[in-house]
């Protein structure tokens, strides 16, 4: 077995044994889904982030960097990397300033241990539609945001072992599964602990040592100025790409667009609702943005640090880019270890969706609407079989022929305009009723559906599902006659 083999093993040691071990402390389903409100900020900030910045950054983000430079002069895609960064940071700000402690502390008082079941306690005693409505809307988008962590772990294996990439989707999913099965949001969260540190190390790590080597940002933009031509080289290099009117309008509302996403996202907010006191965020916070800022630049600077290290088009399929990069510039063993990075990211992602994908199955649907009489014992096996259920349909999922980057702005789209708003506007004005809710939570779901497929405007479908969904909201509650309607 090689050292870049012994680094992954020994990764994957640590995270089972994590799962094995708070298996035995996970006994009621609000242990479980929310490892019983009892977290504190270290492993809620850095659970937080690990959960939001999916292999999407280490994979999705680095590999269009790469592409495509700061600005992607081609305008291909909608999202310039430089500015989905900005946009990534500030949306994080946000939805820690706005959303963590009212969130925490209305949960708790109501009981809700799901974002489903507090939008409905929040205005009604029962309210089954309004309930199903957005447990249905996470199961459908969290479907496809799995998968894009699946076919992530299918990459970077194939990538570092010469796999099969559909074998490293299921060494990668059935890891995953078995320890979200055994220890639930306990499990996750710890997990997603180490698995945050070892993110933000490949993160700053990797550009770092590799733009050592290019020497420094001078010798960085002779390198690529050689390897492409200097009118290029600059474009590559401009934070605007040379893009000029609507097109560079365009690509900074779609890159900040991103950031819109962060407040509706179920996983991340379930976050907030798990650390032990109110008290606590604020450190929480700090920590949680300090990790945004040295990842999301991190990120963004290895995709260019890897455009002149490899040359443009050295890889047919960008996000490849990253573990081949920890294999050049690190000895084997330590490679294998930040390569973990890429797992990691997925990992922490996927399995904080499994399990808010289960909990609004087997809480939101099957407890509150079915059985509500259930035992927490039953409610606690169920939880455990649903969870294996998702995994295995997203396995299938993962083989749908798009990038990691675009299924997973599908899904984060859908879920921000569907859940931002609602969940902001019910935080902080005191005028939003259950109707201008449900309103908001249906345009903004199907606003990213119709865009997606049938608008030919170059943004991205979330600046419009946010916007409109914030209209509808505001619409509907003002035409109820009430809070409850």
């Amino acid at each position: 077995m090689d050292a870049v083999a012994v680094g992954f093993v020994v990764y994957l040691v640590i995270i089972l044994i994590v799962g094995l071990y708070t298996s035995r402390l996970t006994k009621t389903l609000p242990d479980y889904l929310l490892a019983g409100r009892k977290l504190g900020p270290w492993v809620v900030a850095f659970s937080e982030r690990a959960s939001g910045e999916s292999a999407w950054m280490l994979l999705g983000l680095t590999g269009l960097a790469y592409a495509t430079g700061f600005g992607d002069p081609s305008g291909v895609k909608l999202e310039p990397a430089l500015w989905t960064a900005i946009g990534g940071v500030l949306g994080i700000i946000a939805s820690w300033f706005l959303v963590a402690k009212k969130l925490r502390q209305q949960t708790e008082e109501l009981g809700a241990l799901t974002l489903p079941r507090f939008l409905e306690l929040k205005f009604r005693k029962k309210d089954p539609l309004l309930r199903s409505v957005a447990a249905g809307i996470i199961t459908f988008c969290f479907a496809f945001y799995i998968a894009a962590q699946f076919d992530a772990a299918g990459k970077a294996l194939s990538q570092t072992f010469g796999w099969p990439e559909m074998s490293g989707v299921l060494v990668g999913a059935s890891i995953i599964v078995f320890y979200t099965f055994m220890g639930g949001f306990l499990a996750v969260a710890w997990t997603d602990f180490i698995q945050g540190w070892i993110m933000l190390i490949t993160l700053v790590a990797l550009p770092l040592v590799t733009l050592s080597v290019l020497g420094g940002w001078e010798g960085l933009t002779e390198t690529i100025a050689k390897e492409t031509s200097a009118g290029e080289a600059a474009l590559l290099l401009n934070p605007t790409g040379g893009r000029t009117g609507w097109t560079l309008i365009a690509g900074i509302l779609s890159g900040f667009g991103v950031g819109f996403g962060y407040a509706g996202q179920p996983h991340l907010l379930a976050r907030y609702m798990s650390i032990r006191s109110v008290g606590d965020i604020t450190k929480a916070r700090s920590i949680a943005i300090s990790w945004a800022v040295l990842a999301y630049g991190g990120a963004v600077l290895m995709g260019i640090v890897a455009l002149a290290h490899f040359g443009p088009n050295y890889f047919t399929d960008p996000e490849l880019m990253m573990p081949q990069l920890a294999k050049e510039m690190f000895p084997s063993w330590f490679a294998g270890i930040l390569i973990c990075g890429a797992l990691a990211a997925m990992m922490s992602t996927a399995d904080s969706q499994l399990l808010v994908t289960t909990s609004a199955i087997s809480e939101d649907v099957y407890h509150q609407s079915i059985n509500p009489k259930a035992k927490q014992a039953d409610l606690l096996k169920l939880s455990r079989i649903v969870t294996l259920i998702i995994g295995v349909a997203a396995i299938f999922l993962s083989q749908l022929p798009k990038s990691i980057f675009d299924k997973v702005l599908f899904a984060w789209g859908a879920l921000g305009a569907a859940f931002g708003p609602a969940l902001i506007l019910t935080l902080w004005w005191e005028r939003t009723t259950r109707n201008g809710v449900l309103a908001g939570m249906v345009v903004g779901f199907l606003t990213i559906i119709i865009w997606d497929n049938f608008v030919d405007i170059k943004i991205y479908s979330l600046v419009p599902g946010f916007l409109f969904a914030t209209l509808a909201v505001i619409l509907f509650s003002l035409l109820s006659k009430n809070k409850k309607q």
